[in-house]
């Protein structure tokens, strides 16, 4: 490791849903902020510095809220960050936070992600204001499709993930979506929104918002001399490529396996399914799964849907995926990727509740953005060396 440590010492979320009217934005923020305050046993005045993600300005017609929320989020006279890389922008906060300890800028760093998808309109941002946009949807059917058609995946796959997550999501009591009755059957028989996704297959519209507080090594020991069992960041990445180029694979980014690979060179991972005890990944559409789980080295290729279809991907499963219930069951855009960041932190310290694996050591995290082609990772663990 050629930079000082970084550990996360508190996370905080709000409850999901699909309107958040209770709340103004800045209540919003506010209530996730504190939550990971009290987490860290700190309060406003032991931030350094705080840094902020959501999706663009356009989704709530809010433009450049980092002014508006500075009271909220108490950084007044404080550096205070916005950072914007469409879907995966959660991710990215968190990662950019983490360097802000890591290259020993600041001690104690403030990482908020937010959206309130109910006071705008995320179908017409996505159309650049134009309207009739085919949405997110619309935008990677076409790259599922070519994932079943090269694997020659089932298609009970796709339901089998919308059933897991949604089932893992009654055990986390901030998820959005809480179906008791879900089954596959129930989710085949659900509108077919873009061939093969069905209404089931979707992530749904959320309120909601996610805060974690980062500190140095000196922090994280004494929060671990505390009896608060800090998670450690291992190892962190971030890639992106254009939108189209020839030869560009869609289904299986060169961009999301170089992010892979360098955040497992970063951890001393060689051995990605043995090393690592869960995954939390950006699945918006169930079938990003399977997709993912190859992109990440986590399967061979073609070698995703058997794992899902084998029923190793469930919460009591040999590699639990997505066990707060993932995209599928909350989707506040701009927390969503810190949102997969946190639970695998929750998961390493033990934190989880009823959705906690057994044991869990080491996580890794991702999150996707725009059209597949924003990715940011990272490794955390229960120790700065789990592999020793």
């Amino acid at each position: 490791m050629s930079h000082a440590p970084a550990a996360i010492v508190g996370i905080g979320q709000t409850h999901h849903k699909k309107k958040r009217w209770d709340v103004s934005l800045g209540g919003l923020v506010r209530e996730a902020a504190r939550r990971a305050l009290d987490d860290a046993q700190m309060d406003w005045g032991d931030i350094d510095a705080v840094v902020i993600g959501k999706a663009p300005d356009l989704f709530e017609g809010v433009m450049k809220p980092e002014l508006y929320l500075t009271d909220a989020l108490g950084a007044h006279g404080k550096p205070m960050f916005r950072v914007h890389t469409a879907g995966s922008v959660g991710g990215t906060t968190g990662i950019v936070a983490s360097h802000l300890v890591e290259t020993g800028r600041h001690r104690r760093v403030l990482a908020v992600g937010y959206q309130k998808q109910s006071e705008g309109n995320a179908q017409f941002a996505l159309g650049s204001g134009k309207g009739a946009s085919l949405g997110a949807g619309g935008a990677f059917a076409p790259f599922i499709r070519s994932y079943i058609q090269r694997s020659g995946a089932p298609l009970d796959v796709g339901p089998m993930v919308a059933v897991k997550d949604r089932q893992n999501a009654l055990k986390n009591p901030y998820a959005h979506l809480r179906l008791e009755d879900i089954s596959i059957e129930s989710v085949k028989a659900s509108p077919m929104m873009w061939d093969p996704l069905r209404f089931l297959e979707s992530c749904p519209s959320s309120d909601g918002a996610c805060a974690m507080v980062f500190t140095d090594q000196a922090g994280g020991e004494a929060a671990a001399a505390d009896g608060r069992q800090p998670a450690w960041v291992l190892g962190s990445a971030m890639r992106s490529e254009p939108f189209g180029f020839p030869g560009r694979d869609p289904v299986l980014p060169q961009g999301a396996r170089d992010c892979a690979d360098d955040v497992y060179a970063q951890a001393g991972i060689t051995r990605p399914r043995e090393q690592i005890d869960c995954a939390e990944l950006y699945v918006p559409f169930s079938w990003y799964e399977p997709m993912w789980l190859e992109a990440h080295h986590l399967a061979g290729p073609g070698e995703g849907w058997q794992l899902v279809e084998s029923g190793a991907t469930a919460l009591d499963g040999s590699f639990p995926v997505n066990m707060s219930g993932g995209v599928l069951s909350s989707n506040p855009i701009g927390a969503s990727g810190l949102l997969r960041f946190a639970e695998a932190a929750l998961q390493v310290r033990g934190m989880a509740g009823e959705h906690q694996v057994d044991g869990a050591k080491v996580a890794v995290a991702q999150a996707y953005g725009a059209s597949a082609q924003y990715f940011s990772m990272w490794v955390v663990g229960a120790s700065l060396d789990p592999f020793g």
